[in-house]
């Protein structure tokens, strides 16, 4: 039996508002996606025909995390005696009365495509602050469906820096492209949903045990359900990484390495493993971090697993602190594998800022997001980080070696 909580009741209260655009945001496990997900349906039971559409990043993570759990969880216990027809195939759920739920990621072309050909009377963009804003304004255009509901867009999201579209448009109420304010801001409202208030679902502990016990910055994010300062000093910001953010690297990548900066020591410090690429337009994408904490067999193990699982043209592993013994690990475990290694001569921040340049001018994008790793890169600051940013660390590694080679298909050994 389903019953509300109170931070569920006021939240109820705003969906059904005259605002079009609505976001609830906060700490993890705060009732917030069973809510939006509890309002789509009792607007698709009211409208019969109507068409709804659920966003996610990845159409995998949409359909796991979404469809094949919250909904079937809040059909299950709101809903009982209603039933629906899933079809898998398409990505929709058919209710008795005639209207969809369709579920759908932003990842490739053809489901923007889809998308773009059909009209719905809502759209639920969950966890937006995975999402690019261009990608937000293609999807709202197809929030056009006629019926006798108002058309609205609902949005998620723990909160992540106030440079972030979602901050600047629901807070400041400003339009995030033309940096104006809103000419309707009464149509865009929020309201902030923590665990706290949504404790009685929860299991036993995990306030106290598991989000309490994050590190600061984490346990503002996902606890508190604070937005995010910009780090003073920090050469990235969130916005200028979302900002390049892209659902797919492109097909004709002609390099592709793995940046590794092993772990100083064997007492609990991380190792990252990131892997980048450089396109024939002259981009860098960030494929993967695959930064890991573990024994020296261990983390070259995984570096090797991502230099096969992305087809990588090379290992590039920093050795001040190792010198021919990385090489040697690596050769232990696979002795045909193509590695370069790299040697600091100069501090982080030096070797950064170049990297950082070319974000600015738009020419690396992130494929898909990195929470560890961008936590890294926006809280980065010479001097007063008090651990290695080892996933950072990594990514320059691998952007500066890819950055430094004439010309695609070449490659050559670097001093940095």
């Amino acid at each position: 039996m389903f019953e509300k909580t109170s931070d569920q009741t006021a939240a109820l209260r705003l969906l059904g508002s005259e605002a079009r655009h609505i976001l609830l945001f906060g700490g993890s496990r705060s009732g917030k996606t069973f809510i939006l997900v509890y309002s789509l349906i009792v607007r698709a039971l009211k409208a019969p025909g109507s068409r709804h559409m659920i966003l996610k990043l990845h159409s995998n993570s949409v359909r796991q995390s979404v469809w094949f759990d919250t909904f079937r969880k809040v059909l299950r216990l709101a809903f009982e005696g209603v039933c629906v027809r899933e079809n898998l195939s398409d990505g929709f759920v058919l209710f008795p009365n005639g209207s969809e739920i369709w579920f759908d990621g932003l990842d490739s072309p053809d489901r923007a495509d889809r998308i773009l050909g059909r009209e719905f009377a809502t759209v639920y963009f969950n966890e937006c602050s995975e999402l690019a804003y261009d990608s937000i304004s293609t999807a709202l255009t197809r929030l056009a469906q006629k019926t006798p509901l108002r058309n609205k867009a609902y949005y998620d999201c723990n909160p992540s820096g106030k440079r972030h579209w979602s901050y600047r448009l629901f807070l400041e109420k400003v339009d995030p492209v033309d940096n104006v304010p809103l000419a309707e801001p009464e149509d865009y409202r929020c309201m902030l949903m923590n665990p706290g208030g949504n404790q009685a679902n929860l299991p036993d502990g995990y306030l106290e045990k598991t989000l309490a016990q994050l590190p600061g910055k984490r346990r503002k994010r996902f606890l508190e359900g604070l937005w995010q300062e910009e780090v003073e000093g920090a050469l990235w910001t969130s916005e200028l990484i979302a900002q390049n953010r892209v659902l797919r690297a492109p097909e004709n990548l002609c390099r592709v390495v793995v940046g590794v900066d092993p772990a100083v020591s064997g007492d609990g410090d991380m190792t990252g493993i990131v892997t980048a690429a450089r396109g024939d337009d002259g981009a860098y994408y960030v494929l993967s971090d695959d930064s890991i904490r573990g024994t020296p067999s261990c983390w070259a193990e995984q570096a090797i697993n991502a230099f096969h699982r992305h087809r990588a043209d090379r290992i590039v592993a920093e050795v001040n602190n190792g010198g021919d013994l990385v090489e040697s690990l690596f050769r232990s475990l696979e002795s045909q594998v193509a590695y370069a290694s790299v040697r600091a001569s100069r501090g982080k921040y030096a070797r950064a800022e170049p990297i950082q340049a070319l974000y600015e001018a738009g020419r690396v994008h992130h494929v898909g997001v990195f929470p560890e790793l961008e936590e890294q890169m926006t809280s980065f600051v010479p001097g007063a980080y008090a651990k290695s940013p080892d996933r950072m660390d990594a990514l320059v590694w691998a952007v500066t070696f890819l950055a430094d080679g004439a010309a695609c298909g070449k490659s050559r050994m670097i001093e940095a």
